[in-house]
């Protein structure tokens, strides 16, 4: 009689951390789920197991999002809006976790994080000591952020910058003036002199892109594929600052798409466009949510609406006005550059539109315009009232 050979052990690591996987990816995500997941993985292995199978986990979680389109900052951000801020420095843990499979050359860039835990031991077991976590707690934000990891969606694939912003090709003394005028537009509680003071910031980042755009015509070849920047856009009125990044984004010859399940906005354009985009944009987000909340404390006084329809209508008033204010500076600003290097800068940057057009629709094949409805008046006038507070040629000639 022979005997037969014993079967291969299970990994009781392994074994756990694929429950915790399907149990998560299945989790409608309540406090009540992720308590009866707890009680089900606590009452099967200790944290003996648990510790390592839960940072396995998390692992393998991320590991596919790297070749669907998605960057270490991207993942912080998401978890970020879906799981709350207490989620950014045990996002941060992981991300470092991961980098250490990966090559030197992989990049961290915008991720606020290091290595302080010892290697050698599951780094779940220590965020109880260092992070100040329970078992419980360490556990359910592990099960909550891997169902959420699982479930995220591709992002489109395009050359995202190392850096964000990459500003390795922005003058720096431009770059911090520009920087001083918009954080003096964001300190400042006169809507004029904030509406001043970003039309300027507009103007000289024009200026700025549309000389290195003559000095990369005599360069040599132009790139035949341009850049994305992505930016995350924080609730309320997502949809409606989302529209505000468009604008900016039209008026400094980019093109924007907005992914509304995401709260995430794509901008493509060339590198230096990118910047301005960036900096202006944050810049006027923070400024708009201020003269909102200014508005609205003189609309409760008169009488007028403080609804969510009077907010989101401002809002969208206020970034349509924006939009046309900036795209006159920017045709001031390329006239004066064309006055300058002659009419051989029209044709270039006809060619970087295409580029950015063709980039575009290789990246969003599908894409589809999507149109605003405005159901609150005196919102919409008030937008536009803040909007268009200052003229531009008296912003441009106080500040010169």
């Amino acid at each position: 009689m022979s005997r037969g050979s014993n079967p291969p052990r299970e990994d009781p690591i392994a074994h756990a951390a694929t429950l915790l996987t399907e149990l998560a990816v299945a989790c409608p995500g309540g406090p009540d789920d992720v308590g009866r997941i707890r009680a089900v993985l606590a009452d099967r292995w200790a944290d003996g197991v648990l510790d390592p199978a839960a940072e396995r986990a998390l692992l393998d979680a991320v590991e596919p999002l790297w070749s669907r389109g998605w960057t270490p900052r991207d993942v912080v951000e998401i978890l970020r809006r879906r799981l709350g801020p207490a989620a950014v420095p045990l996002t941060g843990d992981v991300l470092v976790a991961d980098a250490r499979r990966r090559p030197a050359t992989w990049s961290l860039a915008g991720v606020d994080a290091e290595l302080w835990w010892d290697v050698g031991r599951p780094l779940v077991g220590q965020w109880r000591t260092v992070r100040n976590l329970t078992g419980a707690e360490a556990l359910g934000w592990v099960v909550r952020a891997v169902g959420e990891l699982h479930r995220l969606p591709p992002l489109p694939v395009g050359e995202v910058p190392a850096e964000a912003p990459d500003t390795a090709g922005v003058d720096p003394r431009v770059l911090a003036r520009v920087r001083g005028l918009l954080a003096k537009a964001e300190s400042t509680s006169f809507p004029e002199e904030a509406e001043a003071l970003s039309a300027k910031a507009q103007e000289l980042m024009s200026r700025h892109a549309l000389e290195q755009v003559v000095v990369a015509a005599t360069a040599g070849p132009a790139p035949t594929t341009a850049v994305v920047r992505r930016m995350w856009l924080d609730a309320p009125y997502t949809s409606a600052k989302s529209s505000l990044v468009h604008q900016v984004a039209g008026a400094n010859r980019c093109r924007a798409v907005s992914l509304a399940a995401l709260d995430l906005v794509t901008v493509v354009g060339w590198p230096t466009d990118l910047d301005t985009v960036e900096l202006l944009a944050t810049s006027l987000l923070v400024q708009a949510g201020r003269a909102m909340a200014a508005e609205g404390s003189r609309a409760s006084r008169a009488g007028r609406s403080r609804t969510r329809s009077f907010r989101h209508a401002f809002l969208l008033s206020y970034a349509t006005r924006i939009g046309e204010r900036l795209r006159e500076a920017e045709a001031t600003a390329q006239e004066e550059a064309v006055a300058a290097a002659g009419d051989a800068l029209l044709p270039v940057l006809a060619a970087r539109g295409e580029v950015v057009e063709r980039t575009t629709a290789e990246l969003f094949p599908r894409i589809t315009t999507k149109r605003f409805t405005v159901g609150n008046d005196a919102g919409w006038q008030a937008g536009r009232e803040a909007a268009d507070a200052a003229s531009l040629r008296v912003g441009r000639e106080a500040l010169d």
